[in-house]
């Protein structure tokens, strides 16, 4: 069976979820092997072999931590020559899809970018995706070169399949532009205690409707019932009631949990772009007429401030 490369995203050893998931998706069409370089990498062995990759290659050295992107860039098609795979599937992330395309560039071959699924064809990979603010979803294959494709979290169940996971250290040579741009500084970010935002599973959003900075903490007590992440409606964000780091849409971050609820979001073309993959969406919003209740699975016709701390309280005591 061909082996397909997988890019691993993770954080001083410990794998992401958006990684796990693509290693799911690639055992539909090979054998994974895994990529993981930076600090750390040798200690994502196990997750990765746990979740079905054949073989580990790593590499680890200063560059990946100093300079951006390209160090990876050279890891990632050091192991493309190295394997030859019938694939290259990389997390969907802001990092991931330019380091994706980049190696796309260098090795000659097409891009499919946030793909929702992908599938065994006779021709090569078949990926899935929702475009044009997820009015359509279209079906596509890389018809030249082996297929670069980047993969939005949450598309696949996370399933476990042991595998030989087999440990390898990648020989790297980078390259002259491998120090072309060079962190400087780096601030770590606060910590919510919530799940990242484009990784849950439950994602709650307040928009225009919540009406202010101080009505957010509505919202947060509802996510914080649903162990949920929080994002935001652009309207909000740029009244400066939430960061701009959760908002969601096309100009802000794509989303696609398990469960989406919207409290007081319109439902603008703009948001909609960014969560109508999610698989369960709910909105609650006084307007009837409002565009959001075209695409929900269930809808409020209601006050958000009467709405939303009730079903709180519920689940609090559905919780026990």
């Amino acid at each position: 069976m061909a082996e397909v490369l997988v890019y691993v995203d993770h954080v001083d050893g410990a794998v992401r979820k958006p990684t796990l998931e693509l290693l799911t998706l690639a055992r539909r069409i090979g054998e994974p092997v895994a990529v993981a370089v930076g600090s750390g990498a040798e200690n994502t062995a196990a997750a990765l072999a746990e979740h079905g990759a054949v073989k580990v290659l790593t590499h680890d050295a200063p560059e990946y931590a100093d300079y951006l992107v390209v160090p990876k860039v050279d890891a990632l098609q050091a192991a493309y020559g190295q394997v030859s795979p019938a694939a290259v599937l990389v997390p969907s992330s802001t990092e991931g899809k330019e380091i994706a395309a980049r190696l796309a560039v260098r090795i000659g071959s097409g891009i499919i970018t946030d793909a929702i699924d992908l599938e065994s064809g006779d021709e090569g990979p078949v990926a899935t995706q929702s475009v044009f603010a997820a009015s359509f979803t279209t079906t596509s294959r890389v018809v030249r070169g082996t297929p670069v494709i980047t993969v939005k979290p949450n598309s696949a169940a996370v399933e476990a399949a042991p595998a030989a996971g087999t440990v390898e250290v990648l020989s790297v040579t980078f390259s002259d532009q491998a120090t072309g741009t060079k962190v400087v500084a780096r601030t770590p970010r606060e910590s919510t205690g919530r799940p990242e935002l484009t990784e849950a599973a439950i994602v709650v959003s307040g928009g225009r409707g919540v009406n202010g900075a101080e009505n957010f903490a509505v919202i947060e007590a509802l996510a914080d019932s649903l162990g949920a992440a929080v994002g935001a409606s652009r309207a909000a964000v740029d009244a400066g009631w939430y960061p701009h780091t959760s908002q969601v849409g096309q100009t802000g971050k794509s989303v696609s949990p398990q469960l989406y609820i919207a409290a007081g979001i319109s439902g603008a073309i703009q948001h909609r772009a960014g969560m109508q993959t999610s698989k369960t969406i709910v909105a609650i919003n006084k307007d009837a007429e409002a565009p959001i209740f075209d695409l929900v699975d269930y809808g409020v016709v209601g006050d958000l401030f009467a709405v939303v701390p009730q079903l709180t309280e519920e689940i609090k005591t559905r919780k026990g």
